[in-house]
């Protein structure tokens, strides 16, 4: 995967980044149809809690706040918030089909463990 396919609106990222694979994408264009509503962007958040000490939120937003980042893959905006980009930078949002469940999951590079139900990591 390469940087060429995410483009940031944001010059006060510096450098930081966040990448939405292909699939990723498509699974959001595919939910926001099934919504009825185009105009919908992913939110990807870090927050405190789960059992690791952080946990990673996904949601759909209509509205972007004044220290989000926007990221964009085919159409479909990523948005992260500025404090939730300090700990996703460079992380990889993809969406996986498995024989046991599909799910969005998150390759963060700054996580040093993860638990088991793949949205609670520590650093």
């Amino acid at each position: 995967m390469t940087l060429d396919a995410v483009a940031t609106d944001s010059p006060s990222a510096e450098g930081r980044h966040v990448v939405l694979t292909a699939s990723a994408a498509r699974r959001v264009a595919a939910l926001r149809r099934a919504e009825g509503d185009d105009a919908l962007m992913l939110r990807v958040s870090v927050s405190g809690g789960g059992c690791s000490g952080f946990q990673y939120g996904f949601s759909f937003d209509h509205d972007i706040q004044s220290d989000d980042h926007r990221f964009e893959r085919d159409g479909v905006v990523l948005l992260v918030d500025d404090v939730s980009l300090d700990l996703l930078n460079g992380a990889e949002i993809d969406f996986v089909e498995e024989l046991i469940g599909a799910s969005f999951q998150v390759r963060n590079p700054n996580a040093s463990s993860s638990c088991g139900c793949g949205t609670s990591f520590s650093i």
